[in-house]
């Protein structure tokens, strides 16, 4: 029953805390990222953190990435494909550079720093989707362009990290990485264009409640599992299934029953449960090097995705916007973090401060997204090259 109690509990919370934050004047996100730390083990201790809050912290990103696929204009993210390539490889060379020289200088071997500057190169933008919701960008030039350089960065930074793997001596087959990346992709295009449209049409008039929406969530948890199955973030898959349904007749129906699933319970849980992560034991000691590290993964991911979106003509403002919303590393770089770990590329001391630096940049990026995506501003936005 204990799970019971903290469910009700991060519920509770967490929309007391974004409605609080939307009239401080930040998108709410800020106010449940920040309830989490309160509600953790690091202060209340009220919840903590177990194997079953994680798992349904996991559902709820993957339902808010199908929602924002579901919310996808297709023939913009046609028309944005260049302009989210642009942002994806200047949003992943910059950190990656200037991570590595940050971990030359803190005497780190050339493997290392350069899984430094990877770690730092890789983005989230699970945090961000919800912030462009609320500032009503989710189908704009600037969100789709974000969602597109997600995809890439995250395909470019898997494939990089296996290629630094193998260079480590660990034990990874780099053309096996790539053949599953294509066959995923190839795949999953494949499904969409032709099994997806079907399942929801014969799904559609079973006599039984709510079928079509069954469907669309086991579109949605397979295309998520087979995309970690390949190396593939489940994120990706799930925004990749949402997109495959937004193109047909039942985009609406779908769309309106899913986000009340997702943000009844699941999305809120795991915007909670990444403060909940947080642990400030022994911060002290490395407040300098935790400070120097997290100023550096915002303005590398900033500046270097900004570049890439003023490449594809976007306005500075608008470019600076994409930029931030690129600043999240979330869960893809806690990820890469626990593989150094394992692969013993950083210490223990090392992975606890990046874990710090990866919920500062997760933090920092709602009101960075609030700052320069200000719907009251009357920059004129200008269309990226197709």
């Amino acid at each position: 029953m204990e799970l019971i109690f903290e469910l009700a509990i991060i519920l509770l919370a967490s929309k007391l805390a974004g409605d609080i934050s939307v009239k401080l004047g930040q998108p709410s996100v800020l106010g449940k990222l920040l309830i989490g730390i309160l509600l953790g083990p690091a202060v209340l201790g009220l919840v903590s953190e177990t194997k079953t809050l994680e798992e349904i912290s996991q559902i709820g990103v993957i339902l808010l990435m199908f929602i924002a696929g579901l919310e996808t204009d297709v023939n913009e993210f046609k028309r944005s494909g260049k302009a989210s390539a642009l942002v994806g490889v200047s949003g992943i060379v910059v950190p990656l550079f200037v991570g590595y020289i940050a971990g030359i200088i803190m005497n780190m071997t050339n493997i290392e720093a350069m899984f430094l500057g990877l770690l730092l190169s890789a983005t989230s933008v699970s945090i961000s989707v919800q912030a462009l919701k609320e500032l009503n960008k989710m189908q704009s030039k600037e969100g789709i362009t974000i969602l597109g350089a997600a995809v890439i960065d995250d395909v470019l930074v898997i494939i990089a990290l296996a290629f630094l793997m193998s260079m480590a001596g660990g034990d990874v087959n780099l053309s096996m990485v790539i053949i599953k990346k294509v066959l995923f992709f190839g795949g999953a295009i494949l499904v969409a264009w032709k099994i997806v449209p079907w399942v929801l049409k014969k799904f559609a008039p079973l006599k039984v409640t709510e079928s079509l929406i069954s469907a669309a969530l086991i579109i949605c948890f397979l295309y998520a599992y087979v995309a970690e199955l390949t190396g593939v973030a489940a994120i990706i898959g799930a925004y990749i299934a949402g997109v495959a349904i937004s193109v047909t007749n039942y985009k609406h129906e779908i769309f309106e029953k899913v986000e009340t699933i997702g943000y009844s319970i699941f999305v809120p849980v795991f915007f909670t449960s990444i403060g909940v992560k947080a642990s400030f034991d022994g911060i002290t000691q490395h407040i300098g090097l935790i400070i120097g590290l997290s100023v550096l993964a915002i303005l590398t991911k900033l500046v270097g995705s900004a570049i890439g979106a003023r490449m594809a003509k976007f306005s500075l403002r608008s470019s600076l916007g994409i930029g931030a919303a690129m600043v999240s590393r979330g869960e893809v770089a806690l990820i890469i973090a626990t593989i150094g770990l394992e692969t013993k590329l950083i210490n223990q001391e090392l992975f606890s401060i990046l874990v710090i630096v990866v919920l500062i940049t997760t933090i920092v990026t709602p009101p960075m997204m609030k700052y320069f995506f200000n719907p009251r501003s009357d920059v004129r936005e200008m269309k990226p090259s197709a």
